[in-house]
């Protein structure tokens, strides 16, 4: 039987890293995303948000058309360019927003160029078909039915064993990475088989864009704590997302909240850092 740990809000914030008076823009962390695209700009807004608000101290986006447009019309302090360039990145997202069936060849070639470079990679959606290749250290973060069709590619049953525990090990173990499944309870296991369990999100949080939103938060973090487990990153990020979505709803003092969007979440996440720092 898996020893399941569960995460916890001081488990959080020990991996909330303050800034001090020796720390500029660099030191904070760069956050890099390859995400959305001219059919859905949208995930590419909402990842930069979230990575700006969780702390990063220098984002840069990499597209161009509709997604690069939003992305600078509601951030303008990202640096936006055309390809991956040369410059340091400590933390990449690629793939949210985006469909592996319409990827180029060049763009392909790209994403491939970063699942092999020295960076941690959070691969999200469309990328998620590239990462049984990558040689750098990644985080995949698929949905349920994401989920399924990498099992499928890494010649698993994609139904599963009905224990969702063991299928998350058997699959991060597969591919060799951490792997974060999304849902009310989410999982974090790695590839050595630890297995953590983060249990904050409100149902709320079912939202469009909220995994486009922990895309971003996961970034920033793995950006800002270098030396940090990977699935240690990954369930302090889960953990901050569903507390921000929680506090974007309103649900204190046993309210049962109001709706979201996933927006709210990446404006709560600021607020969020500040309690759990109190």
């Amino acid at each position: 039987m898996v020893d399941v740990r569960e995460w916890s809000r001081a488990d959080t914030a020990h991996l909330l890293r303050v800034p001090g008076a020796s720390d500029d823009k660099y030191s904070r962390g760069v956050v890099a995303l390859r995400t959305g695209t001219d059919a859905y700009p949208g995930a590419g807004v909402l990842g930069v948000e979230a990575a700006w608000r969780t702390g990063a101290g220098f984002v840069r986006f990499i597209g161009a058309g509709r997604a690069a447009d939003a992305v600078l019309a509601r951030r303008p302090e990202t640096v936006i360019g055309p390809d991956i360039g040369r410059t340091r990145v400590d933390a990449w997202v690629i793939g949210s927003g985006t469909d592996a069936a319409d990827r180029t060849r060049g763009e392909e070639a790209e994403l491939r160029s970063i699942l092999t470079g020295s960076a941690r990679v959070v691969v999200d959606a469309g990328a998620l078909d590239l990462a049984r290749d990558a040689t750098a250290t990644i985080l995949a973060t698929p949905h349920a039915g994401e989920f399924a069709r990498l099992r499928e590619q890494l010649d698993l049953d994609p139904d599963g064993t009905g224990d969702r525990v063991a299928d998350v090990v058997e699959t991060a173990s597969a591919l060799g990475c951490t792997l974060l499944l999304k849902g009310a309870t989410t999982l974090v296991a790695a590839s050595d088989g630890t297995v953590l369990s983060v249990a904050s999100a409100p149902g709320w949080l079912a939202t469009a864009g909220a995994g486009d939103v922990l895309a971003g938060v996961l970034g920033a973090l793995l950006a800002a704590n270098p030396n940090a487990s990977v699935a240690e990153v990954a369930a302090a990020g889960a953990w901050l997302h569903g507390y921000a979505a929680a506090g974007a709803s309103g649900m204190t003092g046993g309210s049962h909240g109001h709706p979201i969007v996933a927006l709210d979440v990446a404006e709560a996440l600021p607020a969020a850092i500040g309690d759990l720092l109190s």
